[in-house]
């Protein structure tokens, strides 16, 4: 099989668009649902850190990256400032329902300062973990209009997909970074690094979002089995998105891997159609 590379005709446009302002939202905005709502909740708190610190990993290797590798950095950083703006926003409208979010934070925290004192490359190996999640989450987002439709605030499901076609569309920015910083590295201690990075990655990340939607549950008086069974059901049964990712995220540590060895930039062209009508007249909103 050829060795997969970012699309040469790719083109990473930071869209600069600004979501549910001015407006109050529902509690349980994602279809009266309260699991369904702090699934996505417990996620877009972890953004603001997430993508500073991605902004931050990337950056530290920009210098003496090929012209058009420089120029993708930039691009996907320009792109994270502004999810990290409108998920500032998004994440207002939940504290505003009254949502104490200080041990989402701490669990955010507790995982970016794994990497404290460790190098700047196995910093930018865990942001090249987590944009592999953020990119195979988007594609099963975009790809099943289940997620989404059937009830979801209309401001919020656009703010959604204009983020998740971003992601696929900046996907291969931090692994590409990483191929060019680790050049002179032998495949074989490449493929080790990145996996253990991965794996601790995961288990952070996974166990984060999970006690993150615990305690947003317990907040709405749901608790025990019933928060447990709802959470568990929601990720891996119905819609399942959480199940529909493991191959997608198995792949990460095959012989040849890339990012773009699925082509899904369909996905951003049906997304753009989708959230165009949502996107607020920049006139009627503030920064």
């Amino acid at each position: 099989m050829a060795k997969a590379t970012t699309p040469a005709d790719l083109t990473i446009t930071p869209r600069d668009l600004r979501f549910g302002r001015g407006m109050r939202r529902t509690r349980w905005w994602m279809n009266d649902d309260p699991v369904a709502t702090a699934f996505y909740n417990a996620l877009s708190i972890t953004f603001p850190k997430g993508e500073g610190f991605f902004v931050d990993s990337v950056r530290a290797f920009r210098e003496g990256t090929p012209p058009r590798l420089a120029a993708e950095i930039n691009a996907f950083i320009k792109q994270e400032v502004l999810h990290t703006r409108e998920h500032v926003a998004f994440n207002r409208h939940v504290t505003d329902q009254g949502y104490d979010v200080s041990l989402l934070d701490t669990h955010v925290d507790e995982a970016l300062a794994l990497t404290d004192g460790k190098p700047a490359i196995a910093r930018l190996a865990a942001t090249m973990a987590l944009e592999h999640f953020t990119a195979i989450l988007a594609h099963a987002l975009l790809a099943d209009p289940r997620h989404l439709d059937g009830g979801a605030e209309p401001q919020a499901a656009a703010m959604w997909r204009w983020h998740a076609a971003e992601e696929i569309e900046h996907k291969g920015v931090a692994y590409d970074t990483w191929l060019h910083a680790t050049r002179d590295w032998s495949r074989t201690r490449r493929w080790l690094f990145k996996s253990l990075v991965m794996l601790t990655t995961a288990r952070k990340f996974f166990v984060g979002r999970y006690l993150g939607i615990i305690e947003l549950l317990r907040q709405d008086g749901i608790t025990g089995p019933r928060a447990h069974l709802g959470t568990l059901g929601y990720a891996l049964v119905r819609p399942g998105m959480v199940r529909k990712i493991f191959g997608a995220w198995a792949s990460y540590f095959l012989p040849g891997f890339h990012p773009w060895n699925s082509d899904d930039r369909a996905l951003i062209a049906r997304a753009e159609s989708d959230y165009a009508a949502a996107v607020l007249p920049r006139a009627a909103v503030a920064a």
